[in-house]
Parts: structure tokens; C-alpha cells; sequence
């Protein structure tokens, strides 16, 4: 049997879902499949940060991932059984999300809440379903693929492929795309059990020892935690020979604390890898998630990080499906999302390597100065403000990107390129008018006439595909913006800004149209 679909999406995982999720929302048609069962039963990655809320709150599933999760508010710090400092962390984002915090929520939670949606909406994976081949051309991508009931092959054609399958992607195969990097050679284990000991089940637990380091992860229900820990450089076992009773042995050494571990759910042994690839697009088809880059579990970015390449996606796939613009948008999904791969892996090394590394310098930062001072460093403000956007991914920005046009964003704080900064208008987000997926413009201005006109402007010519938004130019607008005049916002479907602009001038966005989308 042959389909046809506008996007194939190989792989069912978090990246994939969100990105099949999204086309629903654009109302793009689609398939995807995996060859697994159905979502994951496993725990595997467990933050959600706040710009993957921001993501979910589009598709009404912020609210149950937060009632299903576990906030982490504060984290105690110890170190050859003593707490050495506890950090707050219930202000770390105050004023930067509607989400100022991050959210333990296992990677198996997740994809059931997006499969849900997908079900809710009459979509379903192709489970059983495996990715043989592919071949493309100008015009489409032809994929052979199989069940697992059979060696029977089918075909389904797409105008569009993304490999959303894994770090050992045959869609990256397929496609020839290196996908070079290294390897940290000690060995990591996770596992997710109740753990009876003397603390509290309200925070986040790390463990300092001058060679490695432990972390209990608070999850939902009583006692849960997710823990994770490293085995010493001799520690010679491979991955599939670890036995529970060597990780259980390995945290009672590491944490010098009393404490019982029982009722295992699931645990697992890993080396870390960082790597990505050199093009996470070739012709039609993408590659997305772990199947583009893989990195330390530091900051817990990396399903994050897969769901917003699907968010990134999904709207350019959408806008040239939909004859919104030209196929040359699906080039910036590149030129973005590889930037920021690159980015992220530099800065979760360089975590990695202070919260694993061996050299006696970084024992004497872990266990002796960064217990005293953490707690002081987090209350500052600067330093808030610094920490909050980069692991909360709320400060990714496409400033390079050719879709950012800064012609005029000078004397702006924010410039084209960043994430819509967020506020509360009449008592709620900002991001709550921001729902529709489609351009929006956003006017700051005192003069309602002025308002008005631009209003009638994009409703006469594109009432489909942008939304508008009216704003007076009040104290909080010229603070968070740095504007003293009127100005116009234009956003991308993804919430980034396109361009900032003092022209209150419909122009403005018809000329970007013509030299970004149009071609």
C-alpha cells in the first residue's frame, strides 16, 4: 500500500510528536511513524524548561505537564555528609516567564501528553513502522518502509522528510551528513527509585565529592528520585554490564549519607557523547533532536532542545506548504538551529566539565567555594539574569539569522532575532494573545487612531496570516523595550522578532515580506 503526505516524520520520540503536534496546529498533513510499540515506558530525560512550557501553553498542555511534574524550587548542596549550602530557587526567573522555574517531568510524561494531543485531534503513529530507505528529488522524498509483521515494504511519499529518529538516525545516514564530536570516557548511571534518607523530598539534592558527583532528582510521588551519579576513570565495565548493585554502592560512596534506595522503576548505565551534525537539512529532507546533535545531560537542554527545532520547523514547512512564502525559508532551519547546537554544546561542556572533571582545581571549586558562595550569587539580580535565559532556553536568539532584519533596532534593548520578552498585560501573559500560529504585529503607541489604521491595514490584506495586537506606550513597554516614541513588533509564528521598528508604517512589514518570505 503507497501513501502520500505532505511531511514525513521518522521517529515518535519527544522531537517527533512535538513536531507532528505542531503541523496540527498549522493544519499541515503528515505521517509519522516509529518502530517501537508505542511512547516510551522509560523516565530517560526529566527537565522541562521554561521555553518548552511557553511551546506547550500553545497547545494547552502547560497546565498538566506543571500538575504532573515536580517544581524544583531550591537545591541543598553536600559534601562528605554535610550540607554545605541551600540555594533558593523560587525567584530564579521571577520577571523573565510565566514559568520562572524548572519542571521535573519524565521524558515518557511527556511524549504521553503530546501523543494525547495528536490523538485528540485524529492523528495517530504508524507504531511497528520502520524507516528502510529513502530517495528525493526535486519535487519529493520516497520513503520504503516496513512493520514488524512482515518484510513486506510500503512507500510513502512526502514533499518533506524529518528525521526526528535518534542519535543513530538512518535518515542522517541516508543523507551522508557527518556527525563529529567526542566522547567523555567515565561512566554515567540513572535510575529512578524511592530513596528514604534524613532530607526533605522538596528539592533538588547534589552531592560534591573532590572526584565525581551525585544528584537526587525530585519526581512526583512520594520519596521519588531520579538519580545520577558517575563511576570512578577505573571503572572498566561496559555499558550492559553494570549490575544495580554497583550503582547503589557507587551513591552510598558518593554520598556519604544514611540512606536506603528501594523499588527501582528503571536504571541505566551511559557515556556521554556531544556531537552534532554538519547540516541538519539536505534537499527535502531535516534532521531534528538527537538525530542532529547529542550533548551532556548538564542544564537538562536536550529534549528541550529537540522540541524547539520541532517548534522551529514546523512553522517554515508550514508557511512554504501553505504558499505563504518561498522555499528558500527552509534553508534559514539550518542556518538557525545549527548555530544554536553549536552554541549549546559549548556551554553544557564547560558545565559538564566542572560538575564531572577530575582536576584538583575543580574538586576545590565543587566541594569548598561554590557551596558558600552559590546561594549569595544566585540573590544577585546580574546574575539571575544571566543563569535564568541560558538554561531556561528563554535566551536562544537568532540574531545572525537572515530573518532577523535590524535595520532600525539600534536603540532598542531587544533586537530582531530575540524571543518576544515577556509581560503580564491586564493580568495575564503576554503569550496568551500570542496562541494563534501565524505572524503577529504587535503596535505600541498612545494614539488610538494611530492604531487603528495600521489595524485595518493588516486586516484588509492578511487577516489569514497575521494577527494584531494594539498596546498603549505605558512605562512598562518603554522600560522593557527601551523605547521613548511609538513603535511596531513584528513576530515570527515561533514568537521570535522578525524586526523592531520606530516606522509605524504598515510598509514596514509588506517590505519584509517581499525581501524575507517572498523572495
Amino acid at each position: 500500500m503507497n501513501q502520500t503526505t505532505d511531511v514525513l516524520i521518522s521517529g515518535a520520540g519527544p522531537t517527533g510528536l512535538s513536531l507532528a503536534c505542531q503541523l496540527i496546529r498549522h493544519g499541515i498533513d503528515f505521517v509519522i511513524l516509529d518502530k517501537k510499540e508505542g511512547v516510551t515506558p522509560y523516565s530517560k530525560a526529566i527537565g522541562v524548561q521554561a521555553r518548552t512550557l511557553e511551546i506547550y501553553e500553545q497547545l494547552d498542555l502547560a497546565g498538566r505537564a506543571v500538575a504532573e511534574g515536580t517544581i524544583a524550587e531550591k537545591a541543598r548542596l553536600l559534601a562528605e555528609g554535610e550540607v554545605r549550602a541551600e540555594i533558593d530557587f523560587s525567584q530564579i526567573g521571577k520577571g523573565f516567564s510565566a514559568y520562572p522555574f524548572v519542571l521535573m517531568l519524565e521524558q515518557s510524561k511527556n511524549e504521553k501528553l503530546l501523543y494525547e494531543y495528536m490523538q485528540a485531534h485524529g492523528q495517530e503513529v504508524l507504531w511497528n513502522t520502520e524507516l528502510v530507505s529513502l530517495t528525493q528529488s526535486d519535487l519529493n522524498v520516497t520513503a520504503r518502509v516496513k512493520t514488524s509483521a512482515g518484510d513486506e515494504t510500503q512507500t510513502i511519499e512526502a514533499k518533506y522528510l524529518a528525521g526526528c529518529d535518534g542519535p543513530r538516525s538512518l535518515v542522517r545516514h541516508s543523507l551522508g551528513l557527518e556527525f563529529s564530536g567526542s566522547t567523555f570516557e567515565r561512566m554515567f548511571y540513572v535510575a529512578d527509585a524511592q530513596v528514604d534518607w534524613q532530607f526533605t523530598h522538596d528539592a533538588l539534592h547534589v552531592c560534591l565529592a573532590k572526584e565525581s558527583f551525585a544528584v537526587f532528582f525530585p519526581l512526583k510521588g512520594e520519596k521519588r528520585y531520579r538519580i545520577v551519579g558517575v563511576f570512578p576513570e577505573e571503572f572498566a565495565k561496559a555499558e550492559g554490564d553494570v549490575l544495580y548493585e554497583e550503582i547503589e554502592q557507587r551513591t552510598r560512596q558518593l554520598t556519604h549519607f544514611e540512606l536506603d534506595i528501594h523499588d527501582v522503576e528503571w536504571f541505566s548505565t551511559y557515556k556521554v557523547h556531544t556531537r552534532h551534525a554538519s547540516r541538519f537539512s539536505a534537499g527535502r529532507c531535516f534532521l531534528a533532536g538527537d538525530a542532529a546533535h547529542i550533548h551532556s545531560p548538564a542544564g537538562a537542554q536536550g529534549m528541550n532542545t529537540g522540541i524547539q527545532d520541532a517548534y522551529n520547523l514546523a512553522w517554515k514547512l508550514a508557511s512554504v506548504l501553505q504558499n505563504h512564502a518561498d522555499q528558500n525559508l527552509l534553508e534559514t532551519y539550518n542556518e538557525e538551529r545549527l548555530e544554536n547546537a553549536k552554541n549549546l554544546l559549548r556551554t553544557t561542556d564547560r558545565i559538564f566539565q566542572f560538575v564531572a572533571g577530575d582536576e584538583w582545581w575543580l574538586a576545590l571549586l565543587r566541594t569548598n567555594i561554590l557551596p558558600p558562595i552559590g546561594s549569595y550569587l544566585l540573590g544577585l539580580d546580574s546574575v539571575r539574569g544571566f543563569i535564568f535565559p541560558l538554561v531556561s532556553q528563554t535566551g536562544i536568539n537568532y540574531r545572525h539569522s537572515s530573518l532577523s532584519h535590524h535595520a532600525g533596532d539600534e536603540d532598542f534593548k531587544v533586537k530582531a532575532g530575540d524571543r518576544m520578552p515577556y509581560f503580564v498585560f491586564e493580568g495575564s501573559s503576554i503569550y496568551d494573545r500570542l496562541r494563534e500560529p501565524k505572524f503577529h504585529l504587535l503596535a505600541f503607541s498612545n494614539d488610538e487612531d494611530e492604531r487603528q489604521a495600521l489595524q485595518a491595514n493588516v486586516e484588509g490584506e492578511h487577516a489569514g496570516s497575521i494577527d494584531f495586537h494594539g498596546f498603549q506606550l505605558d512605562e512598562q513597554s518603554r522600560e522593557l523595550f527601551g523605547a521613548d516614541r511609538p513603535f511596531i513588533v513584528f513576530l515570527r509564528p515561533d514568537n521570535y522578532i522578525a524586526f523592531i521598528s520606530n516606522k509605524f508604517s504598515f510598509f514596514e512589514v509588506e517590505n519584509y515580506r517581499r525581501r524575507t518570505l517572498i523572495g
